[in-house]
């Protein structure tokens, strides 16, 4: 169990699933490399679930193959009107990387894994570190973010905004967009991610 979230550390093996994607559609890592905007070698380190992607990345890639961004988390094959997903059965995805391989300060738990068809994903960010790799990211679709505790920072195009526990931003997802914990400290945030 995480100390952080009580939620357990397991990999959702995200690689694989975006790995059996892309051989059903008969393409080489260079291809999907071509098509995102991704090295070869990030996509073959995700696929063999040596990293972690970023939400942003993920909903690159999910936007690519054509499957929503819940794809990779359901653990499930049945329908479902609704879903209860209780605390100690989150699942932390950890290792989270950037294109260039550093560490992008924060894992996420996804809130919704047996809940199929859903016109949007939500996320438990804890953005754990300073970190002073500053890319951004974009992707389609829309994003909600809340800070639930702590403070951070939304670089949202050519803007820096200052977080407090309480604000909450909506944002077209377009826009390149990466959030930070202000001091290093630990920040918890809900995040939202609409395709």
């Amino acid at each position: 169990m995480s100390e952080l979230t009580g939620a357990k550390i397991y990999d959702y093996n995200i690689g694989a699933k975006i790995k059996e994607l892309r051989r059903a559609k008969k393409l080489k890592l260079q291809d999907v490399a071509n098509e995102t905007g991704f090295s070869t070698a990030l996509i073959s380190q995700i696929e063999n679930n040596n990293v972690s992607p970023p939400i942003a990345t993920l909903s690159k890639i999910a936007h690519f193959f054509d499957v929503k961004i819940g794809h990779f988390f359901n653990e499930t094959e049945e329908e479902s009107p609704y879903e209860v997903l209780r605390s100690t059965e989150r699942t932390v995805v950890p290792k989270v990387v950037s294109k260039d391989g550093t560490s992008q300060g924060y894992f996420y738990e996804s809130l919704s894994v047996r809940k199929k068809n859903k016109q949007m994903d939500p996320f438990l960010l804890t953005l754990n570190e300073k970190v002073t790799n500053t890319d951004t990211y974009s992707h389609k679709g829309e994003e909600f973010i809340f800070i639930l505790k702590g403070c951070a920072e939304l670089l949202l195009d050519d803007q820096r905004i200052a977080l407090n526990e309480g604000d909450s931003v909506y944002f077209d997802a377009n826009l390149k967009h990466r959030l930070f914990s202000s001091g290093g400290d630990e920040v918890k945030v809900l995040a939202v991610v609409m395709r």
